[in-house]
């Protein structure tokens, strides 16, 4: 795929179900092929046809960006649900895509402002130095300050609906789910989506998680500037610090990885049990890390945050308890509250859900058991990600068509899975007890 600038951006519903329909019919033309293949006996494998479409897939998100990238970019986190292709190709969307050409750029600034962005700003670099899904970064300079200007790709807010709709059939055919297992995912990121593109939101978000937590250690948040901003642009602070492949590779002490852990445990046990508000998307693309006083994290990006209703935040905390899962009864009488267990369930049903929550629990709540817990071993999410296999293979469990629980542990789940795989890739020992407030 080519990282040439993009000179033009489907943008209308027509043009987007257009393109998309395109790469519909390239990936059902593969099926066809590999069963094809298959019915005369040539060697056709499927790690072959998922690593075909993975990458036609990829091509057209790309180029289309907007929601259906982001989808990917999410997917990318829940590698369990993802055959390893997919997951692969997607993870791309997690640092960069192709940006958006000059003029283009131009464009939104004379559609926000009335002015270029060399007249906004002292210096503005046409280059995007970072470009992902729903917006690119590029780096500025006025009165002296370094900054970094997000621009938002034309036509994201308005096609989130239809995307998600035109996505949804393969995405179900990919990961082999009915559309009742996948439907309180596809709510969630909907609405989460539909706040990421308000940037006028993400600024006063930025603010205000500044504002509550600037106290924690190690952490560095960068401030807004809402005179340079707009539904559509969003300039901030540029911090020092490299994203976690780059950081990695310049081999950083153990002492450096743990106290950027450690940062990062702190912060969101915080957000959940003091503001019961989650900086809701943890993929690497979104942190900066720095050895800066012995290891400094940069958070960037609120513009998805996840408010938790205290119920949900209670059941949560709760069912991560060690003392909930040495208390059967109390596991029991949990898990009823929160709607995974019903009264008219049979019991054969009931003693399935009760003995997966009871595994899936022990395995999830690991870190929380421990007074500290090392993520460096990597076959602690190496077993998460295969207890997710497991799950998803459960004839059982697929055959439950209803999807039982909150919504809102959508979005909860996803975050602890995307912490605790930053924490494995950093490879940090960490202090699990919860964050002083």
């Amino acid at each position: 795929m080519s990282d040439q600038p993009q000179e033009s951006l489907p943008t209308s519903k027509v043009a987007r179900a257009a393109r998309f329909a395109k790469t519909g019919f390239k990936v059902g033309a593969n099926y066809v092929q590999h069963y094809a293949k298959k019915a005369v006996g040539a060697d056709a494998t499927t790690a072959e046809l998922h690593q075909a479409n993975a990458e036609e897939l990829y091509g057209t998100l790309s180029e289309m960006k907007g929601s259906v990238l982001k989808v990917a970019q999410m997917l990318a986190m829940e590698k369990n649900l993802l055959p390893p292709a997919y997951a692969e190709q997607f993870r791309q969307a997690q640092y960069q895509t192709p940006p958006l050409s000059g003029p283009l750029v131009v464009k939104a600034f004379r559609d926000a402002f009335g002015h270029s962005p060399s007249e906004v700003f002292d210096e503005f670099d046409p280059n995007a130095r970072q470009a992902a899904s729903i917006g690119q970064v590029h780096f500025a300079r006025k009165l002296g300050k370094d900054l970094a200007v997000k621009v938002q790709y034309p036509g994201v807010g308005a096609s989130i609906q239809s995307d998600i709709a035109m996505v949804k059939p393969v995405a179900l055919r990919i990961m082999g789910l009915k559309e009742e297992t996948l439907r309180p995912y596809i709510a969630e990121v909907e609405a989460r989506l539909l706040e990421e593109t308000d940037y006028k939101l993400e600024l006063s978000r930025g603010q205000a998680v500044a504002a509550k937590c600037g106290h924690l250690p190690h952490l560095q948040f960068p401030a807004y500037y809402p005179a340079l901003s707009s539904a559509r642009i969003l300039t901030m602070d540029w911090l020092p610090g490299q994203h976690m492949k780059e950081f990695l590779a310049t081999n950083p002490s153990q002492e450096v990885r743990n106290q950027l852990g450690q940062a990062l445990w702190d912060f969101y046990q915080y957000q959940l049990r003091e503001l019961r508000q989650l900086h809701a998307d943890p993929h690497p693309g979104n942190f900066l890390f720095s050895t800066t006083n012995g290891g400094t994290v940069g958070v960037l990006d609120f513009g998805c945050i996840k408010d938790v209703p205290a119920l949900e935040q209670q059941q949560f905390l709760a069912l991560l308890d060690p003392a909930t899962l040495a208390d059967p009864g109390r596991l029991e009488s949990l898990l009823t509250e929160a709607g995974v267990l019903r009264p008219g369930d049979a019991p054969a049903l009931r003693e399935m859900y009760l003995r997966t929550l009871t595994q899936s629990l022990g395995l999830v709540g690991r870190p929380f058991r421990e007074d500290t817990f090392d993520f460096g071993d990597p076959s602690y999410m190496q077993s998460l990600y295969a207890l997710g296999d497991d799950l998803m293979q459960d004839k059982d469990l697929r055959q439950q068509r209803e999807p039982r629980g909150s919504a809102h542990f959508v979005y909860l789940n996803r975050t602890y899975v995307g912490l605790f795989s930053l924490l494995t890739d950093l490879g940090a020992v960490v202090r699990t007890v919860p964050a002083a407030a």
